[in-house]
């Protein structure tokens, strides 16, 4: 099993929104891929630049199918124009 904790931290107000919508379409989408055990986003309750992304992948093949989908490409894209991303990986 593969857990996920993608951060993000925005350049604004404006673009904080820009990303969690994106980060919330993505979660919608990622939920229905094969392989995901789960995908939600948390709010900073202390920063309000700031939320993160927990994912958990049965294996490394789902998690590689997931990264290769259209839609991962555009909501991570749209997400990388509006802050930055920091990724931790845990395989257990």
């Amino acid at each position: 099993m593969i857990r996920l904790n993608c951060f993000f931290q925005a350049d604004g107000a404006d673009e904080y929104k820009d990303a969690l919508r994106a980060a919330v379409s993505l979660t919608e989408k990622s939920r229905k891929h094969v392989g995901c055990i789960a995908y939600d986003v948390f709010q900073s309750a202390t920063r309000s630049d700031v939320f993160m992304i927990c994912e958990t992948w049965s294996d490394q093949p789902a998690l590689d199918a997931h990264s290769a989908t259209p839609e991962f490409a555009k909501f991570v894209g749209e997400m990388q124009k509006c802050g930055k991303l920091k990724l931790e990986k845990f395989e257990f």
